[in-house]
Formats: structure tokens, C-alpha cells, sequence
């Protein structure tokens, strides 16, 4: 049965680092709306702020396909994207039907840490409001919601 590996966590929990830091991820697609919106910005000489607004629609349509793709071939899956709601999380349960689902939860870093990593990606900025939702509306994924696996980063 093919994984899909949920991640789960606030923009700079460390998502994509982690990824990035483990060798078996070369044998799974990786998916993520990010992914599609920092080529695009390259392609038009922008930044990732600068064309997010405008491009995320078209960015959501070719992660889903690159979803679609990975699913008809029965490969494994990263999904990295914020995925801190039960119900954002519900809908990649419902593309992915006949995968086993783990999460990969990441921790939101003290105010001090978030903020520098935050300030460390100048091209990607995330308002304020944005960030604090997130953390206010975070919900850990459970194992009731179909998990078969839940990894906790860093502990």
C-alpha cells in the first residue's frame, strides 16, 4: 500500500528543512502548493509575495494534478503544506483514499525562533495575522481521524 506522509505545521516549523534532511524522501513525490509558486515567481523575475495572491489558484490546480499523477502510479507522497486543520487535512484524505496515512507533525518554535525563521525568508513573507491564525487554529492530527502513524519531529 502506498504512504502519504502528511506534514504537519506553521510556516517555518521546519517542514521542508526536514525534507530536505532525509534521504529516503528522493523515492516519494513531493507535493506542495509552495513548490509551483516559487518556480513561477523565478519564471517572471518576482518574489514569491509578490505573485502569491494572484498565482495560488493555478498553484492548487497543478499540486492536485501532481497528486492525481503520483496516486495513478502508486507512488508515495509527501504533502507538505501547513495542513494544521482537521478539516484542511480531510481533503487529502479524500484524494488519497487507498493510501496509509502518517503524519508528520512539526511543533511551532517558540515566538522569538519563529519570528527569526520567519524574517530569514525575505522573499516569502507571511503577515502577522496569518501566522497567529494558524497557531491559534491548530489542531494535532489523531489517529481517529484515519493516521496510522503519527511522528512528532524533534521529540
Amino acid at each position: 500500500m502506498p504512504k502519504v506522509y502528511v506534514l504537519v505545521g506553521v510556516p517555518a516549523s521546519g517542514k521542508s528543512t526536514w525534507i530536505e534532511n532525509q534521504d529516503w524522501t528522493q523515492d516519494c513525490v513531493i507535493v506542495s502548493t509552495d513548490i509551483w509558486v516559487e518556480i513561477k515567481a523565478k519564471q517572471v523575475g518576482k518574489t514569491y509575495s509578490e505573485i502569491f495572491q494572484d498565482y495560488m489558484p493555478h498553484a492548487v490546480k497543478l499540486m492536485a494534478n501532481q497528486v492525481t499523477m503520483a496516486r495513478d502510479r502508486g507512488m508515495d507522497i509527501i504533502w507538505d503544506q501547513t495542513s494544521t486543520t482537521v478539516a484542511s487535512r480531510k481533503k487529502k484524505f479524500k484524494m488519497l483514499p487507498d493510501y496509509e496515512h502518517i503524519a508528520v507533525v512539526f511543533p511551532t518554535p517558540d515566538r522569538v525562533e519563529l519570528n527569526m525563521r520567519l524574517a530569514n525568508r525575505p522573499d516569502k513573507v507571511i503577515p502577522a495575522e496569518v501566522v497567529d491564525s494558524m497557531i491559534a487554529s491548530f489542531q494535532l492530527p489523531t489517529k481517529a481521524e484515519g493516521y496510522t502513524q503519527i511522528i512528532v519531529v524533534g521529540r
